[in-house]
């Protein structure tokens, strides 16, 4: 382990700032990890295209480089028979990481989406799982600071290592989420308590809570609230599906829950040319449909996109019985 350590940071005044020492990694690692430094030079040459939806934009990226995570085979048979390629263990000989809060790897990722992209993995093995670690996801989006938006992706929808505990952090200001949440048109007041403002995304194409406070353990309180009434409606045990992007500004904790019904839509699973290699997570959910395969690129549309989003957001009379249910119980 004590080889895979680049840098520590633990929070305290006299460290360098934690995006100051990522983005010193990231140098790092382009110099002396050939994956990285080839994984970012593909990332020049994506193609990018926006497509108007109704009411909403969707920015289409076709990047070669993350086809392994879109077609990961997350079925729990796949998944016991590999080794896990986040445990120190199995990492790549050249791969370091931050040593962060003494209980994750800030690593590089590989294959990244944006031009700086990091997964935050916990140093144990042990089950992607939201609801007792989202103290460490509020943690990370105060010490990244207002530059960095840090994201979870579900077990079952998004996530290409759902054995193994992690979260991402990625520029702020790039997933067209960020704008469309903020216009007071793009979103429904449900309620406010304890001072955290709970609302609910209106007209952008797919369900998302959004919850705004300047307490962490306020906003952590009523987050867990959400998840059981969740998993009241769907008469489920196990997390419910969902996506969650955070954003922090001005000392306010800014979280977007994408509920979802499925991890994939049908077009993923049809043959030859009708085929579509489009699996959504938290990025695609944010408004970027990555597409590794160009045909993909060049055939979306607003119809396809549009629904591709209905397919695997939650549906909206399910969401009208659980708002009256935070109304009610919250």
């Amino acid at each position: 382990m004590l080889n895979r350590i680049y840098a520590s940071f633990d929070g305290e005044q006299s460290q360098k700032p934690l995006p100051e020492i990522c983005l010193e990694l990231l140098s790092e690692q382009k110099n002396t990890w050939p994956e990285c430094c080839l994984g970012y030079a593909s990332l020049e040459r994506i193609k990018i295209r926006e497509i108007a939806c109704n009411g909403f934009i969707v920015r289409v990226q076709h990047n070669p480089g993350r086809i392994k995570s879109t077609l990961a085979d997350v079925k729990e048979k796949e998944i016991k028979q590999r080794p896990c390629f986040l445990c120190p263990g199995n990492l790549p000989a050249e791969q370091k990481g931050i040593l962060y809060r003494n209980e994750y790897l800030i690593l590089c990722n590989p294959a990244p989406v944006f031009s700086s992209h990091f997964t935050i993995c916990n140093k144990e093995h042990r089950p992607q799982s939201i609801a007792e670690h989202l103290d460490i996801f509020l943690q990370l989006m105060v010490d990244l600071g207002s530059d960095w938006t840090v994201l979870y992706n579900g077990p079952e929808c998004g996530a290409s290592a759902p054995d193994h505990l992690h979260f991402q952090a990625v520029p702020s200001g790039q997933m067209p989420v960020e704008t469309e949440i903020t216009g007071e048109e793009s979103f429904i007041k449900v309620r406010q308590v304890d001072n955290v403002l709970l609302s609910r995304a209106s007209n952008i194409g797919r369900e998302a809570f959004i919850l705004e406070g300047d307490n962490p353990a306020t906003l952590e309180g009523i987050f867990k609230e959400i998840l059981s009434i969740l998993k009241r409606h769907l008469s489920i045990e196990k997390e419910p599906m969902v996506n969650i992007a955070g954003f922090y500004s001005a000392k306010r904790l800014c979280i977007v829950i994408f509920p979802r019904s499925r991890h994939r839509p049908d077009a993923f699973f049809r043959k030859g040319d009708d085929q579509l290699m489009i699996s959504p997570a938290v990025v695609e959910m944010g408004g970027i449909l990555v597409t590794p395969v160009e045909k993909d690129f060049s055939v979306l549309n607003a119809s396809i996109a549009e629904g591709i989003f209905r397919e695997v957001s939650l549906d909206g009379e399910i969401m009208d019985r659980i708002i009256d249910s935070i109304k009610r119980d919250i």
